[in-house]
């Protein structure tokens, strides 16, 4: 889920007119930063037989890529925050073309990691998260719709990359394809390109230009300049604020996203490998990647849907837990599965469980900590998350080399995700009974607190009784006396006279 728009900009989201254009800049820049990495699994087990390397090496090339995308993230949003939106993206686009390009003429393995691998998934990173920052900047009333749409880049480039890469390969080998996807690479520039600065209006304009005619220059202060710096360490700070790993809840989803991430993408990348190693042509088994971008596409809004009703949301947890769970025990039956029909019940069944997870992945987190630290949580999420992504790939491939079968990879992807689920069902259960109980001694002590303050009411009301009716009898025995007085004096006056 994307971070909520600012709602502290110079000038109000214009929800719509030239917004729509950023909103297909988006749909291109998100849809290749998503899908890319699991679409270059087609050329893999071609480029294991020209390099003569094992699964396991040959998975790292996804891995870093995902990792760079994943851990470049906090990266890309300080640097949008210093340049904009624009110029990163922009930025972002022509160093994956340059590392693909570069990829292209690889004479090892390990350039291939560094061209293909981290450079590509950096570029990549400049591209996701100044594209998700904008649509907050531009939307704010159409913001579900905007982000549903730029979001729906990600299966559908996944189901044209998958069988345009097979055809590519055919006709230009991995090397010629490679270069190809390089230049495709660079139509996120053209998308960064549309991702106009949002403008303040004429009015707001003139009042700055008023301002700015009026004011007067001053010398550069250095209590100025100490203020600037602590402003910036306060920003950092509030991007990564450090506090969250108090935070039960937060602690119970970094845990629980940490192990189900070793065996999240793993499937995908080996999917296309495996149907060639049981003897399916390239066509067919790259296809399989676009039957699970089309149901993914699907299950995704569909998802939203149900987890927005009245049912599901209060426990929105529950659901998560249950999604994660679910894609592991399709990747626990895929083993099972015979022939090409099999793996396209199996791809099917994986869409739905893979669009299920990927559409409640940030809301759940916005529902642990709100609105005001997700920003916050996300950085910290994908930083510490990159490691496994890393990870889960290579340990797949090494079980292959090992066992010679893909099955044991699927079962070790599909175990590992079936425990991630079940650890975060039952620690949600637990961390919705310490909310229900903490609420509930909250509520205690707010009557408590008010019962004492009517007993100290009380007891103030009654002083002040007491105190007024002192000062009503002092009144009707000093009046008397007083008058008493007068009249003595005014007899002696008249005495006198």
């Amino acid at each position: 889920m994307p971070p909520p728009a600012d709602t502290s900009l110079a000038c109000s989201p214009p929800d719509g007119g030239w917004g729509w254009a950023v909103v297909f800049g988006a749909f291109i820049s998100i849809g290749f930063s998503y899908a890319f990495p699991k679409g270059i699994a087609i050329f893999y087990k071609e480029i294991q037989d020209f390099f003569g390397t094992s699964y396991s090496e040959i998975a790292w090339v996804s891995s870093i890529m995902l990792a760079a995308t994943y851990g470049g993230g906090p990266i890309s949003s300080i640097l949008v925050n210093r340049y904009g939106s624009r110029p990163v993206v922009i930025f972002g686009g022509l160093l994956c073309g340059i590392g693909m390009v570069s990829a292209a003429f690889s004479a090892s393995i390990f350039q291939l990691y560094i061209c293909g691998g981290f450079i590509t998934g950096l570029g990549l990173a400049l591209n996701l998260q100044p594209s998700v920052i904008i649509i907050g900047k531009y939307f704010l009333k159409k913001r579900p719709l905007a982000n549903g749409l730029a979001m729906a880049g990600s299966p559908v480039m996944l189901c044209t990359l998958a069988p345009l890469n097979q055809l590519l390969f055919d006709h230009f080998g991995w090397r010629g394809s490679f270069m190809i996807l390089g230049a495709l690479l660079l139509n996120c520039c053209v998308a960064g390109a549309l991702f106009r600065p949002v403008g303040p209006t004429g009015k707001q304009a003139d009042a700055k230009a008023k301002k700015a005619d009026g004011g007067i220059v001053e010398m550069a202060d250095p209590r100025k300049e100490e203020k600037d710096d602590k402003d910036c360490c306060e920003k950092f700070n509030k991007f990564l604020d450090f506090s969250l790993f108090k935070h039960r809840g937060f602690l119970i989803y970094l845990i629980g996203n940490v192990l189900m991430f070793l065996g999240f993408f793993a499937p995908i990348v080996f999917l296309a490998p495996y149907a060639k190693h049981i003897g399916i042509d390239e066509y067919s088994a790259a296809f399989l990647l676009s039957i699970l971008g089309i149901v993914d596409m699907i299950a995704r809004p569909a998802t939203g849907l149900i987890a927005n009703s009245k049912w599901v949301r209060p426990k929105i947890q529950y659901f998560f837990s249950f999604s994660i769970a679910f894609n592991g025990a399709c990747h626990l039956l895929c083993p099972l599965a015979a022939g090409y029909l099999g793996l396209v019940v199996y791809s099917v069944f994986f869409g739905l469980a893979f669009g299920m997870v990927c559409a409640m992945l940030f809301e759940t987190l916005m529902d642990l900590v709100g609105a005001s630290r997700f920003t916050s949580a996300v950085g910290l999420v994908t930083i510490v998350e990159c490691f496994t992504i890393l990870l889960g790939p290579p340990i797949g491939g090494t079980l292959i080399d090992t066992f010679g079968d893909y099955k044991y990879m699927f079962i070790k992807c599909g175990a590992v995700m079936v425990l991630a689920g079940t650890f975060l069902f039952i620690m949600n259960y637990y961390n919705y009974q310490m909310l229900a109980k903490e609420e509930k001694a909250k509520k205690k002590e707010e009557v408590e607190n008010q019962d004492d303050g009517h007993i100290r009411t009380h007891m103030i009301t009654e002083q002040e009784d007491a105190t007024n009716a002192e000062k009503v009898q002092d009144g009707h025995e000093t009046v008397p006396l007083k008058s008493e007085e007068e009249g003595l004096k005014n007899t002696a006056d008249s005495s006198s006279v």
